[in-house]
């Protein structure tokens, strides 16, 4: 019973599904970091020197109505705070990865409509009635066997 267990186990696990499952999961975790790396290093600190010099991971209202100098400050003495500079950082990081989704479905769908649009080249080719290779729909004689065609219109349409 066990034996069997293991068997089902190991076909899920190994299918290729699940492998790109596992691989997209950690791009993803990879990717997250990035981001929230080009946020919090690169897109915030401008936007803090413009608006005054702010530290937006630093911005927090403590709830218990005492003054801290620093959101690490307020955490070591274990005060409730509410963390909005976190949530703008986290909302940014949220847009840019929504921005770049966005971006790559995109070019993946025009690529698509590429591929849908190339016109099947058999679309337009028929085959010989008398030695079975392939020629253009509109031929009136087979380039290979000169078999005569105009009497097989009705047939290749």
């Amino acid at each position: 019973m066990a034996s069997k267990f293991i068997k089902e186990f190991k076909e899920f696990a190994i299918k290729g599904n699940m492998i790109e499952l596992a691989i997209g999961v950690i791009i993803g975790g990879a990717f997250g970091k990035v981001v929230t790396s080009i946020v919090n290093d690169l897109v915030m600190p401008p936007i803090g020197l413009l608006v005054g010099k702010v530290n937006f991971s630093d911005l927090f209202i403590p709830l218990n109505g005492k003054t801290y100098d620093s959101l690490a400050a307020a955490k070591l003495e274990g005060a409730p705070t509410f963390n909005y500079g976190l949530f703008i950082n986290n909302v940014l990081d949220f847009l840019i990865v929504a921005l770049v989704i966005f971006i790559a479905v995109k070019q993946l769908n025009r690529l698509r409509r590429k591929e849908e649009a190339k016109p099947d080249p058999k679309a337009n080719m028929t085959e010989c009635p008398e030695c079975l290779s392939e020629i253009p729909r509109k031929a009136s004689r087979c380039k290979y066997c000169t078999a005569q065609l105009h009497a097989l219109d009705v047939e290749r349409g």
